[in-house]
């Protein structure tokens, strides 16, 4: 689960799209199907101040354990998801089914690190969040935007010739993401947070033959 700053969006205001809490949310429910199951769970919170983990654990008498931890989550700080990746790859264990709960918002992208786990074995599940006003932004105007992760600022005016401009961009970086996934065999999976995680879990993931 990527904890970075950018994950923290929308703010507490709007905590039903939240894509930290969908993300936890999400990994506690994919982690219990998996201890339910008598699977080997480990669960990864990466972040900038250094991944942590938990596992690895099987049985679902954990379950609860899982939920605690996940609520220990403190999002901040820029997510390298290759490092992290590259890192999980070098010293996890048995490789099997593995899924990445992240926006993406990345730096130095997230090709290497995907290249790392394919390398040990692992089958990859890319959830790629986004909130919905992050897919169709609710403001038009004179704006300043913020970095959550660095800071820095940028003035745009936002009319409709700029948000045509920006749907085009995001829908091309969507595909780039699905072709490169398509071409080496990971599942990727594009979400909003307005999507209840119950039905992802339980119809788009099941539909994929992800989860069974």
């Amino acid at each position: 689960v990527d904890a970075s700053a950018s994950m923290n969006w929308p703010d507490e205001n709007e905590i039903d799209t939240n894509k930290l809490r969908y993300a936890l949310q999400l990994a506690g429910a994919l982690g219990h199907i998996s201890l339910t199951s008598g699977d080997l769970l480990t669960v990864t919170l990466l972040h900038s101040g250094g991944d942590r983990h938990w596992g690895p654990h099987r049985n679902k008498q954990n379950s609860l354990r899982l939920l605690q931890f996940l609520e220990t989550a403190v999002p901040g700080g820029i997510t390298d998801l290759n490092l992290s990746m590259r890192n999980y790859a070098l010293y996890g264990r048995r490789p099997g089914l593995l899924f990445l709960i992240s926006d993406l918002l990345s730096p130095n992208g997230y090709q290497d690190g995907l290249n790392a786990l394919q390398s040990r074995g692992y089958e990859i599940g890319l959830i790629h969040l986004l909130s919905p006003d992050e897919v169709e932004p609710p403001v038009t105007g004179d704006l300043k935007l913020v970095d959550v992760e660095t800071g820095q600022d940028a003035e745009i005016t936002l009319d409709p010739t700029t948000l045509n401009q920006y749907r085009e961009r995001l829908r091309q970086w969507q595909s780039e993401i699905a072709n490169y996934c398509a071409g080496r065999g990971v599942h990727y999976i594009p979400v909003t947070t307005d999507l209840p995680w119950e039905q992802l879990v339980m119809q788009t993931l099941r539909i994929k033959g992800i989860v069974k």
